[in-house]
This record gives structure tokens, C-alpha cells and sequence, in this order.
């Protein structure tokens, strides 16, 4: 049975570890409906847990894992584009593109490098080996992901290495439809766009569908990166009891703050690009590095923002007495 974790059970007493019992086997409908509680209560919860479940030191482990998960799949994806077609590379620099206004510039112009070499030398065994390893790869980075996410909720994961290794498999598995799918928006905007523009005589109307395209892909990834957040905040953690959520606050806040940070950061390289002078060769890969830290900060921060709201909650719900009843138990939210 799942129970609270070694480590939370050092800093909480029982009255936070029946808290934590509750969040983990009686989720909540809504995570938007506060009950009450100020939003200032919630923010200063989830400050302090930041620090308190070491959320730096974790999105740094995520960050690696990110990075070591990531040449197996480029090697994979470029496999398969160089058997498909010629022009293979010229579709995943269009990803690129798109990729492009939140990955550093530097960083990306080292995984198309790689990209490129590798499809040069395409072969069906190269997409059989690299698929398995981007699966493995990524596999291990969702395992530090469960491992994360059951620190935040203060439990401990009774599965047995290859069970949970069996769920990060699956979950990767989900994840990668879901991210191929949202580059698919991309591209089928993009793709609308350019037959606006051929088949459209009239420029104004040609220019209103070429943009109404793009926006509506763009809308379609987001909101499917938004769904990658969901899955993730859905399988990670061992609660006791689940229960989907679309959207959350956590994972709005998390996608928005991973946006605005990925741009803040490639603003910065953008006027104070001074890694390649420093580090020389490594510069990209540091800056690839940072960007997957910020990438695993955010996805952490959102599960932390929706699993302090569920505790605040719960203890809002255990300091007013229950009312007299046959049982009297304490009852959902």
C-alpha cells in the first residue's frame, strides 16, 4: 500500500501526514474552486514547498535526463525522415522553426547538426536501435519524474522496479503521441497556409486563412502540450485514488511560466550571448542543459501549485468540526 515517504516522514507531523493520506485518496473535482481559501495562503504554501521538497535539485535531474533522453531520439527521428523521403530533413527543419521561439538559437543549431549527420546514414536497423533507445532513454527521465512527483504529494512508490518501470514506459509512450501530434498541428497549419496562399486570388482573404491557420495550429499544440501536463500530473505520482483533470491550475500556470521563461531566456542569449566564448563547443550544450532545467522546474512547480491546493483544502476542511452524523467521518470536498 502507498504510504506517506521516509523523507516526509522527518519533517511532518501527524497532523500534515493525515493531510497528505486525504489528498492521496480523496482528490478533488476541481482543483479551480478554492473553497475559500486565499490565493495568498496557496502561493505562500507553495514558496515554501518549493524548497522544502528541493524542487531545484530535482529539475536539475530532470534537466540531464532530458538531454541524455534526447540524441537517441533525434537519431531515431532522423532515421525514419531520411527513409521516408529526401526531403525528410527539409520537414524537421520546419519543426525547427517553429521550435525555434523558445529553444535557444545556439542549442538548436547543434541538434540540427546532429540531426543532419545522422540522416545521412539512414537504415531500418538504425530506426529499430534508436527507437528503443529514445523509449529507454525518456523512460528513465519519466522514472525521475514519478520519483518527483511522489515527493511533492509526500508519498512513498510500493511498486517494484519494473512495474514503475513498465508505467514510465507507457507514459513516454503516451507523451511521445502526444508531442508527435502537436508538431503535426504545426505543420498542418503551415501546411493550409502555403495552399491559402496558391489557391487564393484574392491576397486579403489569402492573408486572413493563412493566419487563421497558423493560429489555430499553434492553439492545437498548446493545447495539447497542455494535455502532455495532464497525463504527466495524472500517472506520475502512486496516489491512492486518481482522477483526471483537462486543465489545472498547475499545469496553466506551468505551461505559461515554461513559455515565458523559454523566451526571457533566449532574450538573454539573444544580447549577452557570450557562452560560445567562454566554453567554447560546450556553450550549446550548457545552453540546451538550461533550457531542460527550466523545462523540468516548470512541470514540477505546476504539480506542486496543484497538490498545495489540495492540501490547503483538506486542512481548511479538518479545523472546522465535522458535523454530527452516523459515522461521523470527514467528508469530500
Amino acid at each position: 500500500m502507498t504510504g506517506l515517504s521516509s523523507n516526509g516522514d522527518q519533517r511532518l507531523d501527524s497532523h500534515q501526514r493525515r493531510i497528505w493520506e486525504i489528498v492521496s485518496q480523496s482528490p478533488l473535482d476541481s482543483l479551480w474552486n478554492l473553497h475559500g481559501v486565499p490565493v495568498r495562503v496557496v502561493a505562500s504554501r507553495v514558496w515554501n514547498a518549493v524548497y522544502a521538497d528541493r524542487l531545484f535539485g530535482h529539475a536539475a535531474e530532470l534537466g540531464f535526463y532530458f538531454l541524455f533522453a534526447l540524441f537517441p531520439a533525434l537519431f531515431c527521428a532522423s532515421s525514419i525522415l531520411g527513409l521516408v523521403a529526401r526531403s525528410g530533413h527539409q520537414v524537421y527543419d520546419s519543426l525547427l522553426d517553429h521550435l525555434a521561439l523558445v529553444i535557444p538559437t545556439s542549442a538548436l543549431g547543434t541538434v540540427l547538426d546532429t540531426f543532419n549527420e545522422t540522416t545521412a546514414a539512414a537504415s531500418s536497423g538504425k530506426v529499430t536501435l534508436g527507437l528503443i533507445a529514445a523509449v529507454w532513454a525518456a523512460s528513465v527521465g519519466v522514472s525521475a519524474i514519478q520519483d518527483t512527483l511522489n515527493v511533492v504529494y509526500k508519498i512513498e512508490d510500493s511498486r517494484s522496479y519494473f512495474v514503475a518501470r513498465l508505467h514510465a514506459i507507457g507514459l513516454t509512450i503516451v507523451l511521445a503521441v502526444i508531442v508527435s501530434l502537436g508538431l503535426a498541428c504545426l505543420l498542418g497549419g503551415d501546411y493550409v497556409a502555403a495552399l491559402a496562399r496558391l489557391g487564393f486570388d484574392d491576397p486579403i482573404l489569402a492573408t486572413k486563412v493563412t493566419f487563421a491557420a497558423r493560429v489555430v495550429g499553434w492553439a492545437m499544440a498548446a493545447a495539447l502540450v497542455e494535455l502532455s501536463f495532464s497525463a504527466v500530473y495524472y500517472w506520475a505520482p502512486e496516489l491512492k485514488k486518481r482522477r483526471w483533470h483537462w486543465l489545472t491550475p498547475g499545469g496553466l500556470l506551468g505551461l505559461l511560466g515554461w513559455f515565458l521563461a523559454s523566451l526571457g531566456f533566449r532574450l538573454y542569449l539573444h544580447f549577452f550571448d557570450n557562452y560560445s566564448l567562454t566554453y567554447g563547443s560546450l556553450g550549446a550544450v550548457i545552453i540546451l542543459l538550461t533550457w531542460f532545467y527550466i523545462t523540468g522546474l516548470m512541470l514540477l512547480v505546476g504539480a506542486e501549485i496543484n497538490s498545495e491546493i489540495e492540501a490547503a483544502l483538506v486542512e481548511m476542511r479538518l479545523a472546522i468540526p465535522p458535523a454530527p452524523g452516523p459515522e461521523g467521518a470527514l467528508t469530500g470536498l
